[in-house]
């Protein structure tokens, strides 16, 4: 790998050598995906404060801020709330009719609170490239709202009922909002109920990768969706807390531990999302087994154990270990792009992982049918060597039938599957 080109001798050695592949700078500049997100541009924002006091806190030359009680009017008036580009840093997005919401709502609705706002309301923080003031008005320029999204959007539907005696106590601090000290202020300043582990992994560069890397690959057909309330724009969504149980049954294969959604954003997350492999191509095909094993769920004879949720996280890691036993089915793991990329690839990839799930349900179907109807099938799922000895035990009969010829490969399936789709 390298950042020049290949020369004349270069390509004259590589000509008799197989084993070594080159990676120059046309390659790299192709495939680079940013880890940065795509921001927008808006005009410079002035309020107006005059006759009402300011607080300044100076930290250096660089950094300051200022609290002022800002017309709602004004607020709502500013660029990005309706797209929701003024909330990129923001670690999420709007959350719709939640109770907080109502009740923000409500209040904004009763004009006889107006004036009492800013007693009973925490405030809105604005980050600002460059924040300016004087005795009338203040001036910011570059600038993010990164905490307070969901007030904003109240303020922002519920437009009709502001009057002048609505002011909300706002922040605004210059600094860089792409800077280490934006995101820290953003991440503490919503350090409160009901901030999850996610929320603050949704300015994360391998995140914002990944969602550049599914805009740029999947565009119309999948979303990443890496802060809650961000709007798909009617695209199929996947979230990326649902991708990191995808990846810890199908990669790190521990399904038993699927229900523990915060380590995918604590102490699980390098392992998760950070490895090389993991790509959108890779979290697509894991969505596409998913549902494809949800589409087969109800063939499962226990009603129960067939509709709890870490069910298909299980079966999708049996299927995973009936992959890579299976030689025809390696570039599955290595080059899922062959497989789901393309709609004709997608619907003959998603009819051989269907004909798999009928020997693998109707195997587990055996297995449970043997236990009692209210067996304790919450344990078992979250019991490790329960689930290793069983879907191992449903990989290694599935082995031995294609070995013995009694069932075709994954590699004669898909090629069935794509004649059948060609004639």
């Amino acid at each position: 790998m390298c950042n020049s080109e290949l020369d004349q001798n270069g390509s004259s050695f590589l000509a008799g050598t197989d084993s070594i592949r080159f990676i120059g700078r046309s390659d790299l500049e192709s495939t680079f995906v940013s880890s940065d997100r795509t921001l927008p541009t808006a005009q410079p924002a002035v309020f107006n404060i005059s006759g009402h006091e300011t607080s300044e806190y100076i930290v250096d030359a660089d950094h300051s801020a200022i609290i002022a009680p800002i017309k709602a009017s004004e607020l709502v008036g500013l660029d990005g709330i309706a797209n929701q580009e003024i909330f990129a840093f923001n670690v999420r997005g709007p959350l719709g009719k939640t109770q907080v919401n109502r009740d923000i709502a409500k209040s904004i609705a009763d004009d006889s609170k107006h004036k009492l706002f800013p007693l009973f309301h925490n405030g809105i923080t604005i980050i600002a490239e460059s924040v300016n003031r004087t005795d009338d008005e203040i001036t910011v320029d570059k600038y993010f709202v990164v905490n307070g999204c969901q007030s904003l959007n109240a303020l922002y539907k519920n437009g009709r009922h502001i009057t002048d005696n609505l002011r909300i106590l706002t922040k605004f601090i210059q600094t860089p909002p792409a800077s280490k000290l934006s995101e820290m202020i953003t991440r503490i300043s919503n350090n409160q109920n009901g901030v999850k582990a996610r929320d603050f992994k949704s300015n994360n560069q391998i995140q914002i990768r990944l969602q550049n890397e599914f805009e740029t690959l999947y565009p119309g057909r999948y979303f990443f969706e890496i802060k809650r309330g961000e709007d798909a724009k009617g695209v199929a969504v996947i979230s990326n807390e649902l991708a990191g149980q995808y990846l810890m049954s199908f990669d790190l294969k521990a399904p038993w531990s699927t229900h523990r959604k915060y380590q995918i954003f604590e102490d699980k997350h390098s392992d998760l999302f950070g490895r090389p492999s993991v790509t959108a191509h890779k979290i697509v095909l894991c969505h596409v087994i998913a549902t494809t094993i949800q589409e087969h769920q109800a063939s499962i004879n226990n009603e129960l154990f067939s509709k709890y949720i870490l069910t298909r996280f299980f079966i999708l890691y049996i299927v995973r270990l009936i992959l890579e036993s299976d030689d025809t089915a390696s570039n599955v793991l290595n080059a899922p792009e062959q497989y789901i990329h393309h709609e004709g690839a997608t619907n003959a990839f998603v009819s051989t992982i269907g004909k798999l799930l009928d020997e693998v349900i109707t195997d587990l179907n055996a297995e449970i049918d043997q236990l009692a109807d209210d067996f304790d099938y919450r344990g078992k799922l979250r019991d490790e060597q329960w689930c290793n000895t069983l879907a191992h035990e449903i990989a290694a009969t599935h082995k031995k039938l294609v070995s013995r010829g009694r069932m075709e490969s994954f590699g004669d399936l898909f090629a069935q599957q794509v004649a059948l789709a060609d004639s």
